[in-house]
C-alpha cells in the first residue's frame, strides 16, 4: 500500500497518517523525518540538505527528491509507505512518479483531507504551547485545567507566532496555490480520494479506511 497524505495546515493529516501506518504496518514518512534520517546517516543528499538547513534556507527540489528516493529504497518501504508533506510541488510529484515507475510501481491512493478555512483557522489559532516543556492544548477543544498554565509542568502557555490568525490565513493561501496543481495531477491519475475532515479523529479515520479498503492497490506486473 503506497499512500500520500494531503491536506492544509490543521487538517489532521499527520494524526491520520500515523493511524493508517499502524493499521497497515507500513512506515509513516514525513519530510522532516526524511531530512533528519538522511542527515543522521550522513548520506550525500543528507549532507547537501544540511548545508541549506544550517543557513535557514529552503531546500531545493532536487535535494528533496533525492532524499525521498533514498528513503523509499529502505527495506521497511518494500511493502508500502505513507508520505506526509511530500510532494509539495508539481516537479516533486512528477519526480516521485518517475522514481516509482523505475521500480514498476505507482501510488495507490492520495488521501486529500478537506476542511473549510474558517474551521482550520479556529483549530490552529486556538492552539497554545508551553514555553518550558512544549506541551500543547487548545483553548476550545482541549483547554488547560488552569487558563494560561501548562498541565504538565506549570509553565506559561503562549500562542506561537505562526499560530496567530493572520499568519494562518497566509499559510493557507500559500497551501492552496501550491496544492491546486497537485490535486489536478492526481485526479488525472485516478488516485485522488477527497475526505471530509470534519468530525472526530475516529470518524475521519473510518471514512479513510473505508475508501482505501474498497479501492485495493493495483498489483503491478499482473
Amino acid at each position: 500500500m503506497k499512500l500520500i497524505m494531503m491536506g492544509p495546515p490543521g487538517a489532521g493529516k499527520g494524526t491520520q497518517a500515523q493511524m493508517l501506518a499502524e493499521r497497515y504496518s507500513i512506515p509513516h514518512i514525513s519530510t522532516g523525518d526524511m531530512f533528519r534520517e538522511a542527515v543522521k546517516q550522513g548520506s550525500p543528499m543528507g549532507a547537501k540538505a544540511l548545508e541549506f538547513m544550517e543557513k535557514g534556507a529552503l531546500i531545493p527540489d532536487a535535494i528533496v527528491i533525492g532524499i525521498v528516493e533514498e528513503r523509499l529504497g529502505k527495506n521497511d518501504c518494500q511493502k508500502g509507505f505513507i508520505l506526509d508533506g511530500f510532494p509539495r510541488t508539481s516537479a516533486q510529484a512528477e519526480a516521485l512518479d518517475a522514481c516509482l515507475a523505475k521500480r514498476g510501481d505507482s501510488i495507490d491512493h492520495v488521501i486529500n483531507i478537506v476542511v473549510e478555512d474558517e474551521e482550520l483557522v479556529k483549530r490552529i489559532a486556538g492552539r497554545r504551547t508551553c514555553r518550558q516543556c512544549g506541551w500543547m492544548c487548545h483553548v476550545v477543544f482541549d483547554p488547560a485545567r488552569v487558563k494560561g498554565i501548562c498541565d504538565k509542568c506549570g509553565g506559561e502557555l503562549y500562542q506561537r507566532p505562526d499560530d496567530n490568525e493572520e499568519t494562518v490565513q497566509a499559510r493557507l493561501r500559500v497551501y492552496r496555490e501550491q496544492t491546486a496543481p497537485l490535486i489536478q495531477h492526481y485526479q488525472r491519475q485516478g488516485v485522488l480520494r477527497s475526505i471530509p475532515g470534519q468530525g472526530s479523529i475516529e470518524k475521519i479515520f473510518d471514512i479513510i479506511f473505508e475508501v482505501v479498503d474498497r479501492n485495493p492497490p493495483i498489483i503491478h506486473g499482473e
